[in-house]
């Protein structure tokens, strides 16, 4: 089954989303057949904050690490580093990947939807074969949060040529209901507390992304044990030395 035919099966695409290749190598161990990125994780780990374009450089030296495993990819680039829609879609020309995330918005503000448009097509005459999955900011930044200027922003990118369309933030049912019965192409949202993927199923919504929770709920166990060991001694499960050492042994065979 290809990338694109995951997000037509019966429940909706889960796809973890992962910042490094110890976190990679966890999904694809816990049976994930596709991994995506995040960018918050990848640019808190360089200390940098998320939608800045830190993560050009970082983002194409993990897609080369993760290219081994097997597995789908896509990345998360944030707008593609360029208001030029050209040198994204050279940026992309190089990545090795299955997918990619590409947003209209920089530093946390929405930009006119006919940039992310121009960017859309001139990835897809350098990558037809690629995933392209269009995030529109309107609901997670709550600029212009309207269907009419959702439906409006997804109907140039995927005229554009858009695989996807990724609104994040877009949680409600009857929101969901809208976007899905008017946007021709699968939609991706996130997980969101009390929704499973059977819910969103019958939604029509076609892909499900964990976004940087992963990495937030990792900086928050990490925190816990260093507090519980330094308040009551108490230890939390965690994987195997010998488990991650043998992942980490077996990724630097491939």
């Amino acid at each position: 089954m290809s990338f694109a035919e995951l997000h037509h099966a019966d429940l909706p695409l889960l796809l973890p989303n992962a910042w490094d290749v110890p976190s990679a190598l966890a999904f694809l161990d816990a049976g994930f057949e596709a991994i995506g990125t995040s960018s918050l994780g990848v640019a808190s780990s360089l200390g940098r904050p998320d939608g800045d374009r830190a993560t050009r450089d970082a983002n194409l030296r993990l897609a080369r690490q993760l290219s081994v495993l097997g597995c789908y990819v896509t990345l998360d680039i944030e707008d593609g580093y360029s208001e030029d829609a050209d040198e994204v879609a050279a940026y992309v020309a190089d990545l090795p990947v299955d997918g990619i995330n590409l947003e209209d918005s920089i530093e946390g503000r929405l930009v006119p939807p006919e940039v992310l448009a121009a960017k859309i097509s001139a990835v897809k005459g350098r990558r037809p074969e690629l995933f392209v999955n269009a995030r529109i900011d309107t609901y997670w930044f709550r600029e212009l949060a309207t269907v009419e200027e959702t439906l409006h922003r997804a109907e140039q990118y995927v005229a554009a040529g858009a695989d996807g369309v990724f609104v994040p933030g877009a949680s409600e049912p009857d929101l969901l209901r809208q976007l899905t019965s008017r946007i021709p192409v699968p939609l991706n949202v996130l997980a969101s507390p009390g929704t499973s993927l059977l819910d969103l199923a019958a939604l029509g919504v076609r892909r499900v992304s964990t976004g940087s929770l992963p990495y937030r709920a990792a900086i928050q166990a990490a925190t816990d044990v260093a507090t519980g060991v330094r308040d009551t001694g108490t230890l939390p499960s965690s994987v195997g030395y010998d488990v991650l050492q043998a992942r980490l042994v077996d990724y630097s065979r491939r």
